[in-house]
């Protein structure tokens, strides 16, 4: 059975115009239907979302596979669907995407799944791809992924490369990601090549839904420098006891395999070794070190944190953006003067009650889950209400601090709890998760938070009256440090250490810091973006054509644009972004730069207090990165 064995024209659409990826998964169910292989549209879609549900499908570069396992489906079968202007796929690369394909699998039977996964090889090649966008009609379509397969598969039997005679592979791999029909061949197709380009012999091993498939052997294990296991789920892990393992997401097999393989051969990878057990274990977090663990329970409180932070902090800034245009009076009615400028501080007040709650349970629910979630946030606002111990604090609240305590301490209570739990009767099993864990958790965290928050209302009240207490030369220095900051990782956890630091420090009403922040943010882009254009053989024809799209990236406070170009030249690239971003976030303070809204950009510099010098301060940031781009870099390569 062939790829276009199991596409019939009338389940291919070209050049659609869906307008979200909802409407995208309808057009594509009902293309199946008229394939006729559907015997239950409802049920299947059902299967579709549920799939979507885990995690989108979207494997980047454009294309986008929902599929699902279903007894609505009589027989394996297709969708297909071009769509030019792309859509929101929630894609890993964050682009759109333009070329969609549907699987629909039988629950009986895995006879099919040899060919979906050719499907997904073939959509590695970007000439491919290109061919059935620009295919003028359904059957150029069809011609061309019938070209395409006999190219790679050819009808006779294709011998299996023989493994190099003495030293075996050098890099073995293995695939798998939960249903095991696409991301598992696309990450084993781009390991394969990223291999074939570095001249570095690997094979990969996929855990499909039929089952693991080119077996890595005794043999093979032994003689290779290492072993990749980019996977979502529970793989065989005691076979590579005692060799070095680089365990990632199946994600990064897609993304970054040539980095992955570089480590192994460089012996980057740690030696494995087997527990004991289960001789399956999962791919993702094998080797993560305790501090790894804890950024990482951090992180997923801060981005679940931070919808409320931003959209509250705008909503807060278009409140004074109104009474200043009303001509308000500065007093304290600034913000409430007009009608449309209370309703909105009154709604982005609300949102930003929610942030430091929502901080403390999204951390205790990354580490013990649901029990954690409630204890994270009863635990977050009783560090936003004070505590009753007036005498000593002045029932000052315990805040962002308080908060992040609440958080650690609640998730990791939660799991102490569930292990004395184990020791109960089996017949209590049942109330455990809905009476015993909130009850006992809810308690404990009131009594810890009634204790630690005269504290950490203490300590909250210090750092205030430090910063309020600081001199204009210490004031430069802060920014020049959180300007830095924002610059050294682009994203990663100094960058984000500044960040919280400063929307922190909004709740707590010093508008400066976030200021410096969010300027320290927009100059790597801009830098680079101005080198690109005027310094142009400093950069590759690539490096050129994109540097203008961060002119908008960084304008709009989106530091990530630069990280393409620090990645290609780090010590030179991250070194001049970091001065940059230190003038312009210490030239910020200088100026006694305000700013209320956490994120936006040029788009809220409106609400930027002594906005004037804000620009001077960005104009002059971006150009010092500029200037060190242009003395540190070599000229690119012709």
């Amino acid at each position: 059975m062939r790829i276009v064995d199991l596409l019939k024209e009338d389940s291919i659409q070209l050049n659609a115009a869906p307008q979200s990826k909802a409407e995208a998964i309808d057009m594509l169910v009902a293309l199946q239907v008229k394939g006729g292989r559907i015997t239950d549209p409802e049920a299947y879609k059902k299967g579709i979302l549920a799939r979507e549900a885990m995690s989108s499908t979207a494997v980047g570069e454009g294309i986008a596979i929902p599929h699902a396992k279903s007894e609505a489906v009589a027989a394996p079968s297709l969708a297909a669907m071009t769509v030019p202007q792309g859509i929101d796929y929630e894609a890993m690369d964050d682009e759109p995407s333009d070329l969609l394909f549907m699987i629909a699998a039988p629950n009986d039977g895995d006879v099919h799944l040899e060919v979906l996964s050719r499907l997904m090889t073939l959509l590695m090649d970007e000439d491919f791809r290109a061919k059935l966008m620009q295919a003028p009609d359904k059957k150029a379509f069809l011609q061309a992924i019938d070209d395409a397969e006999r190219e790679k598969y050819p009808d006779e039997p294709k011998a299996e490369p023989a493994a190099p005679e003495k030293t075996g592979y050098r890099v073995l791999a293995v695939t798998a990601c939960p249903t095991g029909i696409a991301h598992t061949y696309m990450a084993a197709e781009a390991l394969e090549k990223a291999g074939k380009k570095m001249g570095i012999s690997i094979k990969v091993e996929t855990n499909g839904s039929g089952g693991a498939k080119n077996i890595l052997t005794k043999e093979e294990i032994e003689a290779c420098d290492g072993i990749i296991v980019a996977a979502d789920k529970a793989v065989e892990m005691a076979r590579f006891h005692g060799k070095k393992v680089l365990s990632t997401k199946v994600a990064n097999g897609i993304k970054i395999p040539e980095e992955l393989i570089q480590k192994i051969v460089d012996g980057d990878a740690p030696v494995y070794q087997h527990a004991g057990g289960s001789a399956k274990s999962s791919g993702s977090g094998e080797n993560e070190s305790f501090g790894r663990k804890m950024y990482k329970h951090l992180m997923n409180g801060v981005s679940n944190m931070l919808p409320f932070t931003v959209a509250g902090g705008i909503f807060i800034a278009l409140a004074f953006l109104i009474d200043t245009l009303a001509g308000a009076p500065h007093d304290d009615t600034f913000g409430t003067y007009t009608a449309a400028a209370a309703f909105f501080k009154t709604i982005g007040g609300y949102a930003f009650n929610f942030m430091v709650p929502v901080l403390a349970a999204y951390i205790g629910k990354s580490i013990a889950d649901r029990p954690g979630f409630l204890v994270g946030l009863v635990g977050g606002f009783l560090a936003t209400t004070g505590s009753t111990f007036a005498s000593i604090t002045g029932d000052v609240p315990s805040g962002f601090l308080g908060a992040l305590f609440a958080g650690f301490v609640g998730g990791f209570l939660m799991l102490g709890i569930e292990k004395l739990c184990d020791k109960m009767p089996k017949a209590l099993n049942g109330i455990q998760p809905v009476l015993i864990y909130p009850l006992v958790g809810l308690g404990l965290i009131a009594v810890i938070m009634c204790a630690i928050n005269p504290f950490m209302g203490m300590i909250n009240t210090g750092l205030s009256h430090l910063l309020e207490s600081m001199g204009s030369s210490s004031k430069i220095i802060l920014g020049c440090v959180l300007g830095a900051m924002m610059s050294i990782d682009m994203g990663g956890p100094f960058n984000k250490a500044a960040y919280v630091f400063g929307t922190a420090a909004i709740a707590s009403g010093n508008y400066d810091i976030m200021a410096a922040v969010m300027i320290g943010g927009m100059v790597p882009p801009i830098s680079i973006a101005l080198s690109t254009t005027f310094f142009k053989k400093k950069w590759t024809e690539d490096e050129r054509k994109n540097g203008p799209v961060n002119y908008i990236m960084g304008l709009s406070f989106i530091t990530e644009g630069a990280i393409p170009y620090a990645a290609a030249d780090p010590l030179r690239v991250i070194p001049s972004c970091m001065v940059g971003a230190a003038v312009a976030g210490g030239m910020s303070m200088a100026f006694d730069c305000t700013l209320m809204a956490p994120h936006g950009g040029i788009f809220v510099f409106a609400v930027v207090g002594n906005w004037p010098f804000y620009l001077l301060a960005l104009a002059a940031g971006s150009l010092v990165g500029m200037l060190m781009l242009a003395l540190l870099k070599k000229n690119a390569a012709k």
